[in-house]
């Protein structure tokens, strides 16, 4: 196993997970993930938001934490706000590096946990298949128990979940089909009949 082959690799991977992600959250199909409002609904919400909120954080309202919050959850409407007190620009070059990195990490277990199953997994066809599984669990897992759970709406999360997926799965075809050594024949104390 050529470990420098790899690490480029895992590079290589982030790169097209860096650009997938891009192509999702970067360009106006974002748009079928989420709503948005007018102007002045927007600006409306937002000292709303200000005036209520003090901290950076997520807040469930209500939160049924209480008694009568408890009665305001059962009657609706419910809001899970992910909220900001200080603003930054909708595309900041400072949060896309650090995406980046994030890719590279997530790259670098996908390569390995491939190298580690690497002389059980020889061939391409099966690391896709193992790949491209593992991408659709892990992201199943992240995202679609918020609707399950939560009662979010789903559009949102089944968006963020296919995105997830295909980027996930990008990343570890890449590392698989051209980082690792290709080997079509199978380990000596491997069954044959599987």
């Amino acid at each position: 196993m050529n470990l420098g082959k790899v690490l480029i690799g895992a590079v290589a991977a982030a790169f097209a997970m860096f650009i997938i992600g891009a192509l999702f959250f970067a360009t106006p199909l974002r748009g079928l993930g989420q709503g948005n409002l007018p102007n002045a609904q927007a600006a409306e919400v937002q000292r709303t938001l200000a005036a209520n909120l003090p901290n950076t954080g997520t807040y469930i309202i209500p939160d049924g934490g209480t008694q009568e919050q408890t009665v305001m959850y059962g009657q609706g409407p419910i809001a899970t706000v992910h909220y900001n007190t200080d603003g930054f620009a909708a595309f900041d070059a400072g949060s896309m590096a650090a995406g980046f990195v994030l890719y590279l990490l997530i790259a670098l277990f996908i390569a390995g946990a491939l190298w580690l199953m690497e002389r059980q997994v020889r061939d391409f066809p099966t690391r896709a298949k193992v790949v491209s599984v593992l991408a659709v669990a892990a992201s199943a897992y992240i995202h679609l128990k918020m609707p399950i759970f939560y009662h979010h709406g789903w559009g949102h999360y089944v968006y963020f979940f296919v995105a997830d997926a295909l980027t996930l799965s990008a990343g570890g075809l890449i590392i698989a089909r051209w980082f690792l050594p290709a080997n079509r024949t199978a380990p000596a104390d491997a069954p044959t009949d599987v």
